[in-house]
C-alpha cells in the first residue's frame, strides 16, 4: 500500500497547486490534482478545464516537474488517462524546462494501486525530449512500444502487477543515458506475469549501458530472482541494488549473502523480507552497506506457509 502522497522529487519540494493560490516556490515542481466532493451540488472541474487554468498562469514556463495525482473526481470511474497524456504532450511548448514527470501519485485510501489505470507512455517521451525523469503508478493499460529517448536518466514503474509485456518494452527501449532502472514486478493476480526470461537482457547487461541503480522490487519470485543474479554480469556494472518488498526468504538470501559480486557493491536494499533471525544477524558481520528492515513472518493457511509481496492491492 502507499500511504502519503509524494512530498519530493529528486531534490526539490513539491508545491500543490489548487488553482487560486500562486506557488510558494517558483521552478520547484508542481503537484496538479482534481479533489472528489462528496457534498458538491454542481458541476466538479473537469481534468481538461483545470490543467488549461494553470497553463494559462505564468508557472508552466518555470516548472521543472510535473506529480500528478487525482484526475478525476467521480467516486468509481477512473478517469480518461489517454486524454490528461495527450493534454501534457501537446503542452509540451509550454513546459519547456520540464525535466521530471509523475503521473499516479494516489494514496491507497484515494485509489488502489491495482485500480489505476494507465495508458501509452511513447507520444509523452517524444513530445520532451529534454525529460530525464518519468515515474508510473500503477500498470494497468501501461505500454511504451518500441521507443527511445536519448536524455531519460531515470524509469521507476510501481504497480501491484506489472505486465510481462511492459517488462519486455522496458528492456527493448533505446535508453542510452538510462542510470536508474526501477521495476515493481507485483503478483500474478494483479497482472505481473513477468518471470526471469524476461528480464535476462537486465540481468545480462545487454541494455542501458549507463545504468547504476537497478530495482527489481514487490517480487513474489524473489527467490528466484536473487538466484538469478548472483552471478549476474549486471552486477559488475551497477553500484546499487534494490530488491526490496518482495517475498524474499532464506533460500534467496543465502546465496546472497555467499555472492561475492554482491558484496562488491555499494548498497543492497532487501528490507521487507522473510529471512530467518540466524541469517538476519549474518548480515551485519560482512561489512556490505545493506538494509534488512521490516522482517516479515510468513502466513500459515490450512498447514501451508505463505510469503506475499508489500505491495500488490
Amino acid at each position: 500500500m502507499v500511504f502519503d502522497w509524494i512530498g519530493y522529487f529528486g531534490d526539490s519540494t513539491i508545491a500543490n497547486w489548487d488553482g487560486q493560490e500562486q506557488f510558494e516556490s517558483i521552478g520547484h515542481p508542481v503537484r496538479l490534482h482534481l479533489e472528489y466532493d462528496y457534498e458538491a451540488k454542481s458541476a466538479p472541474q473537469p481534468w481538461a478545464e483545470y490543467f488549461n487554468a494553470w497553463l494559462a498562469t505564468d508557472e508552466p514556463a518555470q516548472t521543472t516537474g510535473l506529480v500528478i495525482g487525482r484526475w478525476w473526481h467521480e467516486q468509481v470511474d477512473p478517469g480518461n488517462i489517454d486524454a490528461v497524456l495527450a493534454s501534457i504532450s501537446a503542452a509540451r511548448e509550454q513546459l519547456p524546462l520540464l525535466k521530471a514527470l509523475f503521473v499516479g501519485d494516489f494514496t491507497y485510501e484515494e485509489w488502489e494501486i491495482s485500480w489505476i489505470t494507465q495508458g501509452n507512455y511513447a507520444p509523452v517521451l517524444a513530445a520532451f525530449p529534454q525529460l530525464e525523469y518519468l515515474v508510473i503508478r500503477g500498470g494497468s493499460e501501461l505500454s511504451f512500444g518500441a521507443v527511445q529517448h536519448q536524455q531519460l536518466k531515470a524509469l521507476i514503474i510501481q504497480t501491484g502487477g506489472l505486465a510481462a509485456q511492459v517488462v519486455r518494452d522496458v528492456v527493448a527501449a533505446d535508453f542510452p543515458a538510462l542510470e536508474h532502472l526501477e521495476l515493481w514486478l507485483g503478483c500474478d493476480f494483479y497482472g505481473g506475469d513477468s518471470t526471469l526470461a524476461d528480464l535476462q537482457p537486465i540481468l545480462k547487461a545487454e541494455c542501458f549501458p549507463n545504468l547504476a541503480v537497478l530495482g527489481l522490487r514487490d517480487c513474489e519470485y524473489a527467490d528466484d530472482l536473487a538466484q538469478a543474479l548472483v552471478d549476474a554480469p549486471i552486477l559488475e556494472q551497477i553500484s546499487y541494488l534494490d530488491l526490496s518488498l518482495g517475498n524474499l526468504s532464506d533460500v534467496g538470501a543465502e546465496v546472497l549473502f555467499a555472492s561475492e559480486a554482491i558484496r562488491s557493491l555499494d548498497f543492497l536494499d532487501l528490507h521487507h523480507h522473510y529471512m530467518s533471525n540466524e541469517l538476519l544477524d549474518c548480515w551485519a558481520t560482512i561489512g556490505l552497506n545493506v538494509d534488512v528492515s521490516e522482517q516479515q513472518i510468513p502466513q500459515e493457511h490450512e498447514g501451508e506457509q505463505h510469503r506475499y509481496a508489500a505491495v500488490t492491492e
